[in-house]
């Protein structure tokens, strides 16, 4: 069995209608900060149960709802989420099995120590020349398996 998990960052209050195909599906969905206004959270929900973080954009009476960081447990897998990987702690204990990070706006995968790290990029508004994206998380019985989605006319 496969649970799919939505990762997307950085929307500074645009929620692209490539975003909301990408995440089409999804068990659940990951927003890691610089929401940008409470309208996105509302708009993921409608597509899957969602857990979001505040970002250093993210201002505002609407945005002490959401906390600086965040751990959750999905298909088994501890998930520590926060906006700026710079920012991590040490000591977070045993058992994380993924860091989701925004904030660069740079889309990447990598695995230090056996921890997946995984920055979806932006799905916000383009910066510099970067690209516009998000991440899927598939956990299955024989792992996971992360993957950056360029968000296109054609995604």
């Amino acid at each position: 069995m496969m649970f799919r998990i939505g990762i997307i960052s950085d929307t500074h209050g645009l929620f692209r209608p490539e975003a909301e195909r990408g995440l089409a599906g999804v068990d659940h969905i990951i927003h890691a900060g610089d929401i940008g206004r409470p309208e996105i959270v509302d708009a993921l929900r409608r597509i899957a149960p969602v857990t979001a973080i505040r970002g250093n954009v993210d201002s505002g009476e609407w945005a002490h709802q959401y906390p600086d960081t965040k751990r959750v447990r999905l298909a088994g897998k501890s998930i520590y989420v926060l906006h700026d990987l710079k920012t991590l702690q040490a000591g977070l204990g045993p058992g994380i099995d993924v860091i989701v990070s925004g904030h660069s706006h740079v889309p990447k995968i990598d695995t230090v120590g056996g921890v997946l790290y995984l920055n979806p990029g932006s799905a916000g508004p383009r910066r510099f020349k970067l690209p516009i994206t998000l991440a899927t998380l598939d956990v299955t019985p024989e792992g996971m398996r992360p993957e950056i989605h360029e968000l296109g006319d054609d995604y």
